[in-house]
């Protein structure tokens, strides 16, 4: 006779049970493979978080607000996309909910001289205090940021100052062309030496006061406005928004999504990293309950042919099999999250001390960073991968014959 759904559920909680040495193992590798693929990923959240974070808060801010076609006319004709009331566009930009912080940039590129040879550059006139204030992923390895007092100051990337022998107190010559024709030309002093998150854009970066490189470009407008938000998850909903009221007016808002090239393959790089890992982390819940089933199986044949020597169907014996296995596996489930929400935590407190990236310069302390839809679906995995282990032995248990069921063991 077939039991009702309560009673053949709490009969496979008590075969699981007194089954404790093949029910542990199974609970074992259900709940470490959980427990490492919460791991996994929220290690590669972490890297997805702080990557954005240091591009964010050394080059790009949040959002970039530029007349439209600047960033692929730049190059040939910087000079056409100049956004003429920059203080104007501030205040309307800070008028829109969320947003922290509004920098004017003027961008350039010139020649930067030490006396002895020529580096070609691409420069920014920046305002000192707004810029450090976002700027916090800057490392300065030598002297310091720019300040508001500092009008003839510069700071270096890098690549920049390794290459001319440069550091701090040193004097330069900064020379640009005007699209009139005409040649202009500033000397500065050596204020800092900065690292990004960029060897790229240390090799070329130079980083001038915004008063001093409208000084030196015959201008007071500027090419972008960097908008720095109060929460990094609001840029979405920021850059609808201005786009929908500075569009338009001839502007194009780009996230910092849309800036960063190097982010995009990073993440697609360590995606699919990630789905390797948890592919073979499922072969091995998979491999490890498939044997547990097995062996628990083999060990109860005769009471399977005793259960259908009693009249009870096939298909009771089928379900009675992957009903145990759904309660092992929430059970493992469950234990797997719990482990991994603590690991995590742990591991968080320590931190992992991590090598720059490809292509990078600063290296940075590693967290796991738990995060609700991944906990759920490591659980998840966990419990699909124990039912799909149980299948196959399930079916072969319910379609074995009775005598040679009930000989086995004796």
């Amino acid at each position: 006779m077939k039991l009702p759904l309560p009673a053949q559920w709490s009969f496979a909680l008590r075969n699981v049970f007194r089954q404790r040495a093949r029910s542990l193992a199974t609970l074992a590798a259900i709940s470490l493979g959980v427990a490492g693929l919460i791991l996994a990923g929220g290690f590669v959240q972490d890297i997805f978080v702080q990557l954005g974070e240091a591009l964010i808060h050394s080059q790009t801010g949040h959002l970039q607000i530029s007349r439209q076609g600047y960033r692929e006319g730049r190059t040939l004709a910087p000079e056409k996309y100049l956004i003429e009331q920059p203080e104007a566009l501030k205040q309307e930009i800070l008028g829109h909910a969320g947003t922290r912080m509004v920098l004017a940039r003027l961008g350039f590129a010139g020649v930067i001289n030490n006396g002895k040879r020529d580096l070609g550059i691409v420069g920014e006139g920046v305002e000192p205090s707004s810029e450090a204030a976002l700027g916090t992923y800057l490392r300065y390895i030598e002297g310091r940021a720019l300040a508001d007092n500092d009008r003839d100051g510069i700071v270096l990337g890098e690549g920049v100052a390794r290459t001319l022998g440069l550091q701090a107190g040193d004097r330069v010559n900064l020379v640009i062309s005007l699209a009139q024709g005409a040649v202009n030309t500033l000397d500065f002093e050596v204020i800092g030496v900065f690292q990004s998150f960029s060897k790229e854009f240390d090799a070329r970066a130079v980083r001038i006061p915004l008063a001093a490189a409208r000084q030196l470009m015959d201008t007071e407008a500027a090419h972008l406005m960097v908008v720095v938000l109060k929460e990094t998850p609001d840029t979405g909903r920021l850059q609808s928004s201005l786009g929908s009221a500075l569009g338009p007016q001839g502007y194009d808002v780009a996230s910092w999504h849309d800036l960063s090239d190097f982010y995009d393959k990073t993440v697609q790089l360590y995606d699919r990293q990630f789905g390797v890992l948890r592919l073979i982390i499922l072969l091995m819940v998979l491999l490890s309950v498939v044997n547990s089933v097995n062996m628990t199986i083999f060990e109860r044949t005769r009471e399977f042919g005793t259960l259908l020597a009693l009249g009870d169907r096939p298909s009771r014996v089928f379900w009675l099999i992957i009903t145990e296995s759904v309660v092992i596996g929430l059970l493992g489930a469950i234990l797997g999250m719990g482990l991994g929400c603590v690991s995590a935590w742990l591991v968080s407190e320590i931190g992992i001390p991590m090598p720059p990236p490809p292509n990078a310069n600063i290296g940075y302390t590693a967290q796991i960073r738990l995060v609700s839809v991944e906990v759920l679906t490591a659980g998840s995995v966990g419990l699909i991968a124990t039912c799909l282990a149980a299948l196959l032995p399930a079916r072969r248990a319910a379609r074995v014959l009775i005598v040679d069921a009930l000989r086995q063991g004796t």
